[in-house]
């Protein structure tokens, strides 16, 4: 039988529904790669015996011919979405034990559909950070390793434990969230495809919250097909959540191999960065050249408000957590630190409790909202935002179907070299992503090359709202003409 966890999503549910194995079979065979991968520190908790009641209850179901869209497909969870009955933590000291009595919306809907959960997945801690090293359980290790090094890569954050869960073949796909990037740069650092859906597309409830009006779930694939096929069920409006869009979703996967003939394809003059490295700008021709080559028309386009997008949106995201992580204070649920009297308790909790990544923004985010700074910092950070999604709305305007920009700065780095000293080396991993989430839009990432050390780099495709069809016969065209990326076990 074929490794049944180097298997497609799609293929997967090809040979389940044939009965070429079992949900079951699927489920352990990726329940002993975990067991084996345990040194990527990807999973922050297993849950085998609910996965394999789960996949018992798909091979009822297929059995009966009743199956639902992802019967048996074992699957991993981003460590922000609430899961019944099972510890949710955010990767936080501060939510401690937390056992949710209620369920995410878009897991519910990914189980509504028979999918089989495999664990809780490592993440940065309140999804505040671009390389999985802020977790309260450690950092997460890329599966991909420089040609000739033994040397421990990051997979990219806040959703590093997805991204390497599904390249390291430990899940068919995951859930991410994306607030800056959290998505899109760790599938480019670890070669796979991830998409941030249009603000509102996929409901919020149910999941930590870090900046409210750029959170968006989205999920984590090995093909574009597989990723369009898990958007589909974590997708659809939901009245608990009161930013979610009443909107029919689509068909997703019907999107992938429609011709792309006559597209017009926005290049953005301002993505062009002093200093980019050439491995980038070469992989950014290319990925034109592809585009063309299937029938797309590339127009040069103008976005003049980027430049101001990432200090905008370190204004903006931390004003947001400085007022969601305030409801973390030791009184109703988590961790506690007892004080003196009530505000000593506070605050030793809370000191205790968040790391310093976190503490470093609700501080940030505290001084900007303040008496005095509210004006100059977060009113003016909103009006530049307004400006940013004029930028795209100007351009969509004149006919563009979607913009192609690189994915990330750089291939993944080592773990422990950036930020240590300079918190802001690490902010600028999100330079290309972060404009995005500012105007809501959705954005996919998809492997497109390797550098020179044998990375796999990333080119991302920015769309219209609600229009991820369009990105996803796109995406697919991208990974058509630049093979899939495949990391060497040497964890095993």
């Amino acid at each position: 039988m074929t490794d049944l966890t180097s298997l497609t999503l799609a293929d997967a549910r090809e040979g389940l529904t044939q009965k070429s194995f079992t949900a079951l079979e699927l489920t352990d065979a990726h329940l002993a790669a975990m067991e084996k991968a345990r040194v990527l520190n990807a999973y922050v908790l297993e849950t085998p015996e609910q996965a394999r009641a789960q996949a018992r209850a798909a091979d009822a179901t297929i059995a009966k011919g009743n199956a639902g869209p992802l019967a048996g497909i074992p699957l991993g969870v981003k460590d922000l979405f609430a899961t019944t009955d099972v510890r949710a933590t955010a990767c936080s000291k501060i939510l401690g034990n937390f056992i949710p009595p209620y369920e995410s919306t878009v897991t519910s809907q990914l189980w509504r559909d028979g999918a089989v959960m495999l664990g809780k997945l490592n993440c940065d801690e309140f999804a505040m950070g671009s390389s999985n090293e802020t977790s309260a359980f450690g950092p997460v290790v890329n599966p991909w390793r420089r040609e000739g090094s033994d040397t421990n890569l990051v997979p990219g954050g806040s959703s590093g434990g997805s991204a390497s869960a599904v390249a390291a073949n430990l899940c068919l796909g995951a859930t991410g969230t994306d607030t800056g990037g959290s998505i899109r740069q760790p599938a480019a650092f670890t070669g796979i495809v991830g998409i941030k859906p249009t603000y509102g597309r996929c409901s919020r409830w149910g999941i930590v919250a870090f900046a409210s009006s750029l959170d968006q779930a989205g999920p984590f694939a090995r093909t574009v097909r597989d990723t369009a096929i898990l958007m589909r069920s974590m997708a659809g409006h939901d009245p608990k959540d009161t930013t979610s869009v009443d909107r029919p979703v689509p068909d997703y996967e019907a999107a992938i191999g429609k011709s792309v003939k006559g597209m017009k394809i926005g290049i953005p003059k301002e993505y062009r960065l002093d200093g980019m490295s050439g491995e980038i700008a070469k992989l950014w021709a290319q990925g034109a050249d592809w585009l063309k080559a299937a029938g797309a028309e590339l127009v040069e386009v103008s976005l003049p408000y980027t430049k101001y997008a990432l200090p905008a949106y370190y204004v903006v995201a931390p004003a947001e957590a400085s007022s969601n992580l305030a409801r973390y204070d030791g009184v109703r649920y988590g961790a506690r630190v007892n004080g003196k009297n009530i505000a000593e308790m506070y605050e030793n909790t809370r000191a205790a409790g968040f790391g310093p990544e976190v503490r470093r923004r609700i501080m940030i985010g505290t001084y900007v909202l303040s008496a005095g700074y509210y004006d100059a910092y977060y009113l003016r950070a909103q009006k530049v935002r307004t400006l940013i999604k004029k930028d795209f709305e100007d351009v969509f305007a004149k006919g563009i179907h979607a913009i192609l920009t690189p994915a990330t700065p750089s291939a993944a780095f080592g773990i422990g070299e950036k930020g240590q000293a300079d918190p802001i080396e690490m902010y600028l991993n999100d330079i290309f992503t972060v404009t995005v989430n500012m105007a809501g839009l959705p954005g996919i990432a998809v492997p497109a090359g390797k550098d020179g050390q044998g990375l796999p780099l990333g080119l991302q495709l920015i769309g219209r709202p609600f229009d991820e069809e369009t990105l996803f016969s796109l995406g697919e065209v991208i990974e058509q003409s630049a093979g899939h990326f495949t990391a060497k076990k040497w964890w095993v």
